[in-house]
C-alpha cells in the first residue's frame, strides 16, 4: 500500500513538474533578425511549443553582450552563443573584464558554426592576405564578439588590425549592409546566414574566404580564443557564399543557460533539441549539423546545468 502510495505522489510530482514546465514562458536571448542565431532560437522556440509544449518566446538583443548579460540576470532563460564567449562571459575576461557572469551555464553543445569573412566576387580580393589596406569592418560595439572573430580570421593569413583599413561598424547587420552600400570591401557572418544571401542577391554575388589551417595557424588563433579549430566546408544550396570546398574557422555553437532555470525545465529543452532534428532542419537546414550524438563537450571554465547532465546520463551521451 505505501509503495503504492509513494508511485502516485512520485506520478503526480513529475506530471506538475511538466506541466509547470509548459505553462512558465521561457526565453531565448538572441542577436537581430537575419543573423544565424536568431534564425536558429526562432526555430528551436518553435519546435519547443509544437513538439514539447514548452512555452518559448525569442527576445532580441544589440549582441553577444547584452544577451549574456542577460541570461546571467535572469531576464532570459537562455541563449545561443559562441562557447568561447561563453567561456570569457562565466571568467569575467576580454570584454565581460572585472565582473564573472557567475549565473552562466552550458545545456547543450548545438552544432559547429564556421565563420568566414566574405567580399564581394568581383572584388579581386581571394585569400585573407590580400585584405592588406583593404576596407574591414572594425569596432563591433554592439557584438563585440566581433573582434576576437575578426582578429582571428586575419590571424591565418598573417594580419592584424594595423594591416587594414578599420572602418567601424556596430554589429553583424550593419556591416553587411555598409558591404552592399559599397562602404566596406570585407565583413564576416556565420555561414548559412540569411542576411549574407541578402548581401548577394544585392551585389550580384559574394563569396567566402578560406582560411590558412596549418599548426602556426592553429596556435595563432588559439592564443585569442580556447575553443577555436578549423573544419572543411562543402557547397550546398542553403551555404551563399561557398562556391568550393574551403577551410573555415570554426567554433561550436552552445546553448547557455541561467544556473537558476529548473533541472525540469532544462532536461526538456535539451530533450526538444535532440529528439526533434527533423523538424529543426525543415525550419532551418542549419540544423542538419545538429550534434545529437555528441551534445557535451569538456570545455575549460565554464560547467554544464544539471538538468542537462541527467539527460546526457540518461541516454549514455555524458563525457566526462
Amino acid at each position: 500500500m505505501k509503495k503504492s502510495l509513494l508511485a502516485v505522489l512520485t506520478t503526480c510530482s513529475i506530471t506538475l513538474l511538466s506541466a509547470n514546465t509548459s505553462a512558465q514562458i521561457l526565453s531565448i536571448a538572441s542577436p537581430p533578425q537575419g543573423s544565424v542565431w536568431n534564425t536558429m532560437s526562432n526555430g528551436i522556440a518553435n519546435v519547443g511549443r509544437s513538439k514539447e509544449n514548452i512555452n518559448l518566446v525569442v527576445q532580441p538583443y544589440s549582441g553577444n553582450r547584452a544577451m549574456m548579460d542577460a541570461v546571467n540576470q535572469g531576464l532570459a532563460e537562455f541563449a545561443i552563443n559562441d562557447v568561447n564567449d561563453a567561456i570569457v562571459a562565466a571568467q569575467g575576461e576580454a570584454d565581460y573584464k572585472g565582473k564573472k557572469r557567475d549565473h552562466l551555464r552550458i545545456a547543450l553543445r548545438i552544432s559547429p558554426q564556421p565563420i568566414g569573412i566574405f567580399v564581394r566576387k568581383d572584388a579581386g580580393i581571394n585569400t585573407i592576405a590580400d585584405l592588406k589596406g583593404k576596407r574591414v569592418a572594425s569596432g563591433w560595439n554592439a557584438f563585440p564578439i566581433g573582434r576576437p572573430h575578426m582578429e582571428a580570421m586575419l590571424a591565418t593569413g598573417g594580419l592584424t588590425w594595423d594591416d587594414v583599413q578599420q572602418v567601424p561598424v556596430p554589429d553583424l547587420i550593419r556591416a553587411a549592409d555598409n558591404l552592399s552600400a559599397n562602404r566596406l570591401d570585407a565583413t564576416y557572418f556565420a555561414v548559412g546566414g540569411p542576411k549574407v544571401a541578402e548581401v548577394d542577391a544585392s551585389v550580384g554575388g559574394v563569396t567566402f574566404l578560406p582560411v590558412n589551417a596549418d599548426q602556426a595557424a592553429l596556435d595563432a588563433v588559439l592564443k585569442i580564443r580556447p575553443a577555436f579549430y578549423f573544419s572543411e566546408i562543402k557547397p550546398a544550396p542553403h551555404l551563399v557564399g561557398i562556391d568550393k570546398t574551403i577551410n573555415m574557422l570554426t567554433w561550436d555553437n552552445v546553448l547557455v543557460v541561467n544556473d537558476k532555470v529548473s533541472d525540469e525545465q532544462v532536461y526538456q529543452m535539451v530533450k526538444a533539441i535532440l529528439e526533434n532534428k527533423d523538424a529543426l532542419v525543415q525550419l532551418y537546414p542549419g540544423f542538419k549539423t545538429l550534434a545529437i550524438n555528441t551534445p557535451n563537450k569538456n570545455y575549460p571554465g565554464i560547467q554544464y546545468h544539471p538538468g542537462a547532465i541527467r539527460y546526457f546520463k540518461e541516454k549514455g551521451l555524458w563525457q566526462e
